[in-house]
């Protein structure tokens, strides 16, 4: 699992992310962002500026109190930049609340800052390096690595506060369990480095302690004063605001040395000042690097709406002092342990693309020639090459060049509404025409130019649109008959909420209604026809009944009289 991890379902395709990532440590994968973890340098700007919330931090706050469950002796290295970030009254208080929440002690990391700063007058003292970088910012360290690793001999071969301090707490509690609690998040992989394993085990930012506290119903400026017992870190407590290493190292140097010191904040500037010495252009430079804006105290987890970082730096410059830590304590400290660092190239070599290949993928989002690359920055890159090049190395998708995919959702779009054989027409709730086919002049005489300046009542009845808009309810194969246009039409009229706009299209059927009238029409003269036959038939065997009752009345009376007849005469033999 990494250190920062993506959302999938709230990912919406916009690429702020990779827009923002001044490294480009960002890779688009169907659809969705995913951190390249050997190109990040955790400087935690994504998380920050994902309009979506998509990216979350994944925290170490059920480890550490699964530590303090079990009873092991944990032991905190709070970074300086409490003092801006947390309520209190006295720095006693910050001891006291998060020992009242289980943990063993509570230490500065400062006090990993003092020994830090004397490492730095000691190199700066001997002043073999042709330019010195500070090597406190891990997300700085991580960009020289990775990005620019002509400059690994200017980083001072140096660990930083936290690593420093988590040595000194393992030396004097070698069974204790480290954690470091600060503002940063690239803290958490740089306590995975093999180079300083075990040194730290677990980080948490003020966000999880802060929800920590008030869940144990802590409230820090009510807790007892509690005071730091260890090393007295003084100036060096000013290591999370701009220019506090600087301060730090200027009132911890014995003497005056040969190199000029500036600062630089903010990742962009990190950035232009590294190639700037790749150019050759800074030589002789005690240089403090940090990727935040603003130092330490505006790392990735500090709210931007409660925090001000100029309050703060104000607040903590005006508050503590300038005197150095006591340079017995640090050289005991020293010769104790070794707090040498060794960076090296961690680059990575990705394949690039030949001239051909690029024009290549240019060709298939429709840019043939030069001017047709627009170097809008939609996708992310500032560059229609550079996200060219991205894609050849399956950084990027094709489909993340916004002006292509609108042209072509454009063309697409025109196609239906130019060749479609149904009327299609789009209304917002005042009745306007947003959209009309071209095929609509057919049937209602108004040409699409003619339709876009009207309102739908002004040639057919809105009524089964407005009843759409009221009920938000779909009308699916309604027929309905303009006599005025000499028509019939099979409407479908949908309700569209994201536009809050309805479609309708319109289907011809006046064909078939007219097929289908001639049809019954025949179909009524057949059945005429057939009823006249059968009547036809009922008065001709009406006929044949009556004449065959005739006949049989006649013959019957005829042959009664001929049996008569014989009877009449057999009497009259007789008697005679």
């Amino acid at each position: 699992m990494g250190i920062i991890d993506f959302k999938a379902t709230k990912c919406k395709h916009c690429y702020k992310c990779v827009r923002y990532c001044d490294v480009k440590a960002i890779m688009i994968k169907d659809e969705r962002a995913e951190i390249m973890p050997d190109k990040c340098i955790l400087c935690g700007h994504c998380l920050q500026i994902c309009p979506q919330e998509a990216k979350t931090l994944n925290s170490d706050l059920q480890l550490v109190q699964s530590m303090i469950r079990r009873g092991e002796k944990v032991i905190v290295s709070i970074a300086p930049s409490y003092m801006g970030l947390m309520t209190y009254k006295t720095i006693g208080q910050v001891k006291n609340a998060l020992k009242r929440l289980g943990f063993y002690d509570v230490r500065e990391t400062s006090e990993g800052a003092a020994v830090v700063t004397a490492e730095y007058a000691r190199l700066l003292e001997e002043g073999t390096m042709e330019n010195m970088i500070t090597t406190c910012c891990p997300s700085v360290n991580s960009l020289i690595e990775i990005y620019y690793p002509q400059l690994v001999p200017y980083m001072a071969p140096v660990v930083s506060p936290m690593i420093a301090h988590g040595m000194m707490i393992k030396k004097q509690h070698p069974d204790g369990k480290v954690v470091f609690l600060g503002p940063c998040i690239a803290k958490k992989q740089e306590s995975e480095d093999s180079r300083h394993a075990g040194v730290i085990d677990a980080v948490l930012n003020f966000n999880d302690i802060n929800q920590w506290l008030s869940e144990a119903g802590i409230v820090v400026s009510e807790c007892e004063d509690e005071p730091f017992v260890q090393i007295d870190p003084k100036v060096n407590r000013l290591y999370p605001v701009t220019n506090g290493v600087v301060n730090s190292v200027l009132s911890t140097e014995k003497g005056a040395d040969r190199y000029r010191k500036f600062y630089v904040h903010g990742l962009s500037n990190c950035i232009d000042l590294c190639r700037s010495m790749i150019r050759g252009e800074i030589k002789g430079c005690f240089i403090e690097m940090n990727s935040c804006s603003g130092g330490c105290i505006k790392g990735p987890t500090v709210n931007d709406e409660t925090i001000s970082r100029f309050k703060v730096k104000l607040d903590m410059e005006e508050t503590i002092s300038r005197e150095p830590a006591d340079s017995g304590e640090i050289e005991q400290v020293l010769e104790s342990l070794s707090f040498v660092k060794n960076f090296e190239d961690r680059s990575v070599n990705d394949p690039m693309p030949t001239e051909e290949q690029i024009r290549e993928i240019l060709r298939m989002t429709g840019k043939t020639k030069p001017e047709d690359e627009l170097n809008c920055g939609a996708c992310g890159y500032p560059t229609c090459r550079e996200k060219a090049i991205a894609v050849f190395q399956k950084k990027a998708e094709l489909n993340m060049c916004i002006p292509f995919m609108h042209d072509k959702a454009e063309s697409f779009s025109n196609l239906v509404m130019e060749t479609s054989p149904n009327v299609v027409l789009i209304v917002n709730e005042d009745m306007k025409i947003l959209e009309y086919s071209a095929v609509g002049e057919k049937y209602f005489g108004k040409t699409r130019k003619e339709a876009l300046d009207m309102y739908l009542y002004e040639f057919i009845d809105p009524t089964d649109f407005q009843w759409v808009f009221d009920t938000h309810q779909n009308i699916h194969g309604k027929k309905v008959t303009y006599t005025e246009y000499g028509v019939t039409m099979l409407q479908n009229i949908v309700y569209i909420k994201r536009e809050n706009a309805v479609l309708a299209t319109f289907i011809d059927i006046t064909k078939q209604e007219e097929k289908a009238r001639q049809d019954y029409e025949t179909k009524l003269a057949t059945a005429d026809l057939a009823q006249k036959v059968i009547h036809k038939q009922m008065m001709v065997a009406q006929e044949i009944a009556g004449l065959l009752g005739e006949t049989t009345a006649e013959t019957k009376t005829t042959l009664t009289k001929l049996c008569q007849s014989l009877l009449d005469d057999g009497n009259e033999s007789e008697v005679r």
